[in-house]
């Protein structure tokens, strides 16, 4: 996860966005915003999909959740720790584990420079079987 940029706009707190946090906290895969949405629906909830959409993506520009690209475009949102950190994803299940990468970390200051870039920021997903599948 890419730390929020310094001046990151910040959110404010409505009743729509206390319900996607609710949400989001008690969810622990990657998932869209028509599963939030859907979600909310079934709660009663009469928060409308492009509000989801867009608390969602004020929530990514303010560095409080990732966002994961799919092969087919689709994003899905996490709420996940502050630190820089990368992910373990399951593709059956869709479970996450955070991880460390100081190797990576490494490795990508060490390639920016090589190709004289400054300042390299970088996202790494790494797509699996978690054991549970496994079995």
């Amino acid at each position: 996860m890419s730390p929020p940029e310094k001046g990151a706009p910040t959110t404010r707190t409505t009743r729509q966005r206390t319900a996607i946090e609710a949400l989001l906290a008690d969810t622990s895969s990657f998932t869209s915003a028509q599963h939030l949405h859907a979600r909310l629906s079934a709660q009663g909830s009469s928060v409308g999909l492009s509000t989801v959409y867009r608390t969602l993506q004020a929530m990514a520009d303010a560095g409080e959740v990732d966002v994961l690209r799919q092969g087919d475009g689709e994003a899905l949102y996490r709420r996940c720790s502050p630190a820089h950190h990368h992910h373990l994803v399951c593709r059956e299940c869709g479970r996450t584990v955070e991880v460390e990468g100081r190797d990576v970390e490494a490795w990508a200051v060490r390639v920016a420079q090589t190709h004289g870039f400054t300042d390299p920021t970088h996202d790494i997903e790494v797509f699996g079987t978690c054991p549970d599948c496994s079995r």
